[in-house]
């Protein structure tokens, strides 16, 4: 007898077949589809169909553990996130493009900017976002204090280091709401640290 149950991730399932398990991942079918419909190297229905077929048999044929990255699809929260992202890029861009042809020297540094969220996925997702805005290069992540250091430009100003750490605090906020669990976003919501942690 067979039995279909939801698993601790969101996007498998776990069939018990007898004293066995089987689990369903599903953005494994989906990887396993894509690379199916590849070697084939046309996209059609049937193709996509028997990829599908082929998935699922390899998931059931040969289990994998069921695996929770804390992944959280969130449609809107990506929309916010890629809007913002888009935003922050064309200002940062022409913020970066002043200063280049402003007179210096600017005063660059290394900021120390404590996160909220503390799992590897957020503190990687933030630090990749982060690291995709002009002037905003994440020298170093350190996962045990879940701290990002971040390069700034123009460190003389002290109004440019704390707009940057609000930056990267906004930004894990977003990414938190984006793809993260519930326990992630409460975290992202709690307010910012105080003091920067020393390099």
């Amino acid at each position: 007898m067979s039995n279909l149950f939801r698993d601790r991730s969101p996007y498998s399932w776990s069939f018990r077949v007898g004293g066995g398990r089987r689990v369903l991942d599903l953005p494994l079918v989906a990887w396993l589809t894509v690379i199916w419909i590849l070697l084939w190297g046309t996209p059609s229905w049937a193709n996509l169909v028997n990829g599908v077929i082929v998935a699922v048999c390899l998931c059931l044929a040969f289990p994998l553990p069921a695996v929770d990255l804390g992944l959280r699809l969130r449609p809107l929260g990506i929309l916010r996130l890629a809007a913002y992202l888009l935003y922050d890029m064309f200002s940062s861009s022409v913020e970066v493009t002043r200063q280049i042809f402003a007179k210096g020297p600017y005063h660059a540094a290394v900021v120390a900017v404590p996160l909220r969220v503390r799992s590897d996925l957020m503190l990687t997702a933030t630090a990749v976002a982060v690291s995709n805005v002009p002037g905003g290069s994440v020298i170093e992540v350190r996962r045990s204090t879940a701290t990002v250091f971040l390069h700034v430009l123009d460190a003389g100003n002290p109004g440019e280091i704390e707009s940057a750490q609000r930056s990267v605090w906004r930004m894990e906020g977003l990414v938190a709401r984006a793809f993260g669990t519930a326990e992630d976003i409460a975290h992202a919501a709690r307010p910012v640290p105080k003091g920067d942690p020393s390099p």
